[in-house]
């Protein structure tokens, strides 16, 4: 006990973290979920640093419609080109445009909200009124019209995205704020002559983070999910670079002949989105003190 006050580290919160992770642990959902993500996570990195024996990119007409085998293990595409070499780099793709996607909606979904609760009036109204606005596109048109305004890379693909989710944000923070904005030692803390600003970040956003990391966990599932529409639709990360949708997308006319083409990128789809799923729900199950005692 006296090494961890030595470190600067609290003990309580040393604590509350190691019972958090084991929580998770025992957490069925979660721990599927966790080791879903991670496998998948460890396949992109290692498509990102090039460790797999094909390049994504790479023709190879003589191999090309192979079925899977131990040479190519998901077969070969109308191209010549290694399936599961594709999708490890699909899968990169995605995950890269799904975390800065929703990196961006946190922050800024999570700043406007905290500041509309807190401060109310004339704050609250505008940003109300701007997160109606969104509101009012159903998503998947919302950045479909986004990413065609754009010229398109992963990186205006993650903020089409990102503007999707940020009223997502402001609407999950704001009503605890609301709340808070009213407990004691926030009052007490104004009334000290502590600004604002210092209240907001020293005393409220620490007390909604449980909130904010539940609400990043299930985005990243919707992000992936509206990045794979993207793709498909022609509007996602432009070729060459290999994007799970597109290769649905291309795969479609080839079912009847190399079904393999379809069945593994939209199966490597449905394994991440389901994977950030559970682990979403399981961080949430372990962070609401409710929802652990309801399962």
């Amino acid at each position: 006990m006296t090494e961890l006050a030595d470190a600067g580290v609290p003990t309580s919160s040393r604590m509350r973290s190691v019972h958090r992770w084991r929580g998770l642990l025992t957490n069925v959902s979660g721990l599927v979920g966790l080791v879903i993500v991670v496998l998948l996570v460890a396949l992109s990195l290692v498509s990102a640093l090039g460790l797999l024996p094909y390049d994504p990119v790479a023709q190879d007409p003589p191999a090309r419609l192979q079925a899977p085998s131990g040479t190519h293990w998901f077969g070969t595409d109308q191209f010549g080109r290694d399936v599961f070499t594709r999708v490890a780099a699909g899968v990169a793709n995605s995950m890269l445009i799904a975390v800065v996607a929703v990196a961006f909606a946190s922050v800024i979904g999570t700043l406007a909200g905290v500041t509309a609760g807190f401060l109310r009036s004339l704050p609250d109204t505008v940003i109300g009124a701007v997160t109606n606005v969104l509101f009012a596109f159903p998503p998947l048109l919302l950045a479909l019209s986004l990413a065609s305004v754009f010229t398109r890379n992963w990186f205006t693909v993650a903020v089409a995205i990102a503007v999707v989710y940020v009223p997502i944000f402001v609407r999950v923070t704001r009503g605890p704020v609301l709340s808070l904005r009213e407990i004691e030692y926030v009052k007490a803390a104004t009334a000290t002559g502590q600004s604002r600003a210092a209240t907001m970040f020293r005393h409220v956003l620490p007390n909604i983070s449980a909130i904010v990391i539940v609400q990043v966990t299930l985005s990243l599932s919707w992000a992936v999910l509206t990045e794979a529409a993207l793709s498909f639709l022609g509007l996602g990360t432009p070729p060459p670079t290999p994007s799970l949708g597109s290769m649905v997308y291309e795969a479609r006319v080839l079912v009847n002949i190399a079904p393999w083409t379809m069945v593994a990128p939209g199966a490597v789809i449905v394994l991440l989105v389901v994977g950030l799923n559970l682990l979403g729900d399981g961080v949430r199950d372990v962070l609401d003190p409710r929802m652990r005692g309801s399962r």
